[in-house]
């Protein structure tokens, strides 16, 4: 069995935190427990998922436990995620940020302000780096970061150096990637306009990466900055795009034309400091994308691309394109944990509970959006890859209405599709392949389905197979 697939086995947990090390052999077990609670009904409270009093008092002491660290408990997932790296040769590292909001829990102690200063919300800053393959399947976290901003910080004038800014968070996890890559496995960090920060062109040095650009830097060139430089550079191509729907404008296709160029960028004139004065020149390569004729009312789709791997040809250049578009896997995983896990309805009342919580609760929503995506990589394969036998048998029995089962073990493909009807999927013709939303609402039910089912066999004979009919 892959790698990947060994992931969704029944005892999943057990293999995803192996090596965990809490001093304790009874609070590994009781992680275990609670993962196995969590992952089963992963949209419910910790009440409703533990079940029963004596587990839900055993999961809070858990989280409350000063010997459960957050790092402890990342970092056996971080070490599986590595090792599952190993058998690609290229894997897309993508950086982003998101806010933890828990201000509609006023009780919670410990928390920050996030968002903007007039938006007034509290709670905590999560920075995570989600290794993908090039298929699009999330291997696991490789860096997750988790803080609350100090208050004062706002107010204070005072100069800080870089490494206290918050965006050091993107050096910081940039390394720490670079810290986890095995041997012989190319990894290329992507990252959004936040990450346009000259010390992490600097510190990437020959690690690849591909960032959209929010500067209009300045350029050792005939033409002084990016925006110029690009201006009079002629089209390479085009490029037709799905743009998904935002907001107010549906989804559409997006006719574009693709330019680039290559250039070497000067540091940024700032205040003379020991980590600033001696930054060098760095090469970088530009890949503009850009929309002329936009629909009207909404705005033209422009992304403008810097990477230091080369671009020499329109080829070359559709490839960095490709390789920007991966930076999406993050934002869903982001959905899977706020809206598949319900991470901000845990009312944990402190700061440090909560911390441990939700490093757990990481590693499940990465569970959960690796399931959505296996099904699209490998539809045939049996469903044994992601089901134990009482829950593909006990989800065909369901959705088929019948206790004959079937000769042959089903598909990924259509355990999926099962899976997605538990949780309210019609599956038409018109539907497509189901989403992350409707699967984890069926996985859920499949759980309890499942385990009802095994409790009605365990002493009973055998369904009937077809070929006993």
């Amino acid at each position: 069995m892959s790698s990947d697939s060994q992931a969704f086995e029944g005892s999943w947990r057990r293999q995803e935190f192996a090596g965990l090390d809490f001093k304790d052999t009874r609070l590994t077990e009781r992680l275990i427990r609670i993962a196995d609670a969590l992952s089963a009904h992963p949209v419910s409270a910790i009440r409703a998922a533990c079940q029963d009093w004596s587990a839900v008092k055993a999961a809070y002491r858990f989280f409350d436990n000063e010997k459960v660290s957050e790092a402890a408990l990342l970092a056996p997932h971080f070490q599986q995620t590595t090792q599952r790296m190993r058998s690609q040769e290229r894997v897309f590292a993508i950086q982003d940020t998101t806010y933890l909001d828990y201000t509609d829990h006023p009780s919670t102690q410990g928390l920050g302000p996030i968002r903007t200063r007039a938006q007034n919300r509290r709670g905590f800053v999560k920075h995570t780096t989600l290794a993908v393959r090039g298929s699009g399947v999330p291997l696991g976290c490789l860096t997750d970061n988790v803080w609350v901003r100090d208050a004062s910080d706002t107010r204070d004038s005072k100069p800080k150096t870089f490494q206290e800014r918050e965006s050091y968070k993107w050096i910081q996890a940039l390394s720490e990637t670079q810290t986890r890559t095995p041997e012989g496995v190319e990894v290329i960090t992507v990252c959004d306009r936040e990450a346009d920060i000259y010390e992490f062109f600097t510190q990437a040095k020959d690690t690849p990466f591909v960032i959209r650009a929010a500067e209009n830097r300045k350029s050792q060139d005939a033409y002084g900055t990016l925006k110029t430089l690009m201006k009079h550079t002629p089209v390479a191509g085009g490029l037709t795009l799905e743009v998904p729907a935002r907001q107010d404008h549906p989804a559409r296709q997006a006719d574009l034309h693709v330019r680039f160029a290559q250039t070497r960028l000067k540091p940024p004139q700032r205040s003379r400091t020991p980590q600033t004065e001696n930054l060098p020149d760095v090469d970088t390569y530009i890949v503009e994308v850009r929309e002329p004729n936009p629909p009207e009312g909404v705005p033209p789709l422009h992304w403008v691309l810097l990477t230091n791997v080369k671009v020499n040809t329109y080829a070359e250049a559709l490839e960095r394109i490709h390789w920007y578009t991966h930076r999406w896997h993050i934002e869903v995983y982001f959905k899977v944990l706020k809206s598949g896990t319900k991470v901000e309805q845990a009312r944990l009342q402190t700061k440090d509970r909560l911390l441990r919580y939700i490093a757990l609760v990481s590693v499940i929503a990465w569970r959960l959006y690796w399931l959505t995506l296996f099904n699209r990589h490998a539809p045939d394969t049996e469903c044994t890859h992601i089901l134990t036998e009482n829950q593909w048998k006990a989800l065909y029995a369901t959705t088929h209405k019948t206790c004959t089962l079937p000769t042959q073990t089903p598909t990924v493909r259509q355990a999926t599709v099962g899976i997605a009807k538990l949780g309210g999927f019609l599956g038409r013709k018109s539907d497509g392949m189901p989403g992350v939303t409707v699967l984890w609402r069926g996985w859920q039910r499949l759980t309890d389905i499942s385990n009802t089912w095994s409790l009605f066999h365990q002493n009973s004979h055998k369904p009937t197979s077809e070929t006993q009919h």
